[in-house]
């Protein structure tokens, strides 16, 4: 039975995890498929690429890496102290690389002029974002 993440993980006690990830019915994720001949070595970059670039997102560090033909393994350092750090604007422009965003967080991050409740709202979605690039 799988076990909610928010019971397996907590950063209080160390930043550190090992995640993997791995794929099913004979599916194959990189390397070549003795099955059906195919090969699929290609996608590894494309794996190492999105590792890179999320990281360069999210406020966790790749320790290592290994990604196998049929899964992979990723050793994550969750960087706290990097995301409390990050200002709101910073925030919302690191979730909106992967997310639109609501209409109001795009508002604020061309610049229109928003209202004090406007200001709040952005704040507390800020927050929500904040706690969810460290997650």
């Amino acid at each position: 039975m799988t076990t909610a993440r928010k019971n397996l993980i907590d950063p209080a006690s160390t930043p550190y995890y090992h995640c993997m990830a791995r794929c099913v019915r004979r599916a194959f994720l990189c390397g070549k498929d003795n099955f059906s001949g195919k090969n699929y070595e290609h996608r590894r970059q494309w794996v190492v690429d999105r590792l890179k670039a999320l990281s360069g997102i999210f406020a966790l560090e790749v320790c290592a890496y290994a990604v196998m033909p049929n899964h992979y393994h990723v050793v994550l350092h969750i960087n706290s102290q990097q995301a409390k750090k990050w200002d709101t604007k910073e925030v919302l422009q690191r979730w909106t690389q992967l997310f639109s965003g609501p209409h109001l967080v795009q508002r604020f991050l061309v610049g229109d002029q928003l209202g004090k409740a406007e200001l709040l709202r952005v704040e507390e979605y800020a927050q929500e974002y904040r706690g969810r690039l460290m997650n």
